[in-house]
């Protein structure tokens, strides 16, 4: 008889800004004072889009919204690694993400108003369009990075997804084939603690959603997803290892929707405002401020110049959503195939 240990793993954690605005500086990622502006500035302007498209929704200017508020450090901080040809998988939520990726905004206010043509990837940049069925957008993405290494490209497939599509078969389907064919893909999970009402406690037993990396042979981290700076370098890494052969990375960001599910939800009926004022204290976004104003990158002036940029901005984007013409009814059959089936034709011909 044999008794040994045959495996064994452990799962790191990465922090390199904590909510006081201090970096730990033999962690921080290369990155410049523009860069670091950069990161600021699109992580306000998807702040200010979110807060907008949510006043529009109850408005009835638009249809229903799920805000990202509170995750534009682990959207920006990953988007912002990702190249032009890179291919991005985006959940419902992954707003911020598409803001990086020069989605439009008024092509998001389109779809959240019921018009699908807002999805359309603008050209020369490969994002894929919003997966609303929870978990599909990994099964995807796995396929595309298994086409790029086919092709040799050196192109990475990044997908995110919350931490209730974790309990889905697509998800393990997706780590297990990701594994085996050591796949360019990197999958993003955006733990904020809640699938809608149901806590993170309740769907999995597990310490960390990170670990489910290790029984499919492939590397897994968990990231501070507050920490715009731990999102990046977690990213890159992977980025960088998926480019040149190292396969599919599993990033845990551990973060928090400082809002409700959706504008059909009440987060209230399922969590405490204690909860909610301790995630508060460590809003991504306050925390780089204090770490731009310790680096002298952050003064009340750039500040406010900042916040009126993005307002005017998301200001131009509503009007010219306002004024888009609307769609034809016969384009709802349109972009379902890409030839019309027999009974489709039928029902087109009745709409003429």
């Amino acid at each position: 008889m044999v008794k040994k240990v045959v495996g064994n793993f452990k799962i790191e954690y990465l922090q390199v800004l904590d909510e006081n605005g201090k970096v730990d500086e033999e962690l921080m990622p290369k990155l410049s004072d523009k860069q670091i502006k950069e990161l600021y500035e699109l992580m306000v302007l998807g702040r200010t889009f979110d807060d907008k498209a949510f006043s529009l929704q109850r408005q009835g200017r638009i249809g229903t919204y799920i805000q990202f508020k509170g995750q534009e450090a682990s959207q920006v901080g990953s988007a912002y690694v990702l190249q032009d040809k890179d291919w991005m998988f985006p959940m419902y939520r992954s707003i911020g993400a598409l803001i990086v990726r020069k989605h439009p905004m008024h092509k998001l206010l389109q779809y959240a108003g019921g018009d699908i043509r807002g999805l359309r990837s603008p050209d020369n940049v490969n994002n894929f369009p919003i997966a609303i069925t929870v978990g599909t957008q990994t099964t995807h993405a796995v396929g595309c990075a298994w086409a790029s290494k086919l092709k040799k490209d050196k192109d990475v497939s990044l997908v995110y997804f919350g931490d209730g599509a974790s309990s889905k078969g697509d998800f393990h389907e997706s780590l297990n084939f990701a594994g085996v064919l050591k796949t360019p893909a990197i999958f993003i999970c955006e733990n904020n603690q809640y699938a809608i009402s149901v806590p993170r406690e309740k769907q999995t037993a597990a310490e960390t959603i990170a670990q489910r990396a290790m029984g499919y042979g492939i590397k897994g981290i968990q990231v501070d997803g507050m920490d715009v700076f731990a999102v990046y370098k977690a990213t890159k890494e992977a980025v960088d290892n998926a480019r040149i052969g190292k396969g599919t990375t599993l990033i845990e960001a551990l973060t928090y929707r400082l809002c409700d599910h959706s504008t059909s939800d009440d987060a209230k009926k399922y969590r405490t405002e204690q909860e909610l004022n301790s995630w508060m204290k460590k809003d991504p976004i306050l925390r780089l401020e204090k770490y731009m104003k310790s680096k002298k990158l952050l003064d009340d002036n750039y500040k406010q110049e900042v916040a009126k940029k993005a307002s005017e901005q998301v200001k131009e984007e509503v009007k010219i959503y306002e004024n888009l013409p609307a769609p034809k009814p016969e384009e709802m059959l349109k972009y379902v195939y890409s030839e019309l089936t027999p009974d489709l034709k039928e029902q087109l011909n009745e709409l003429k």
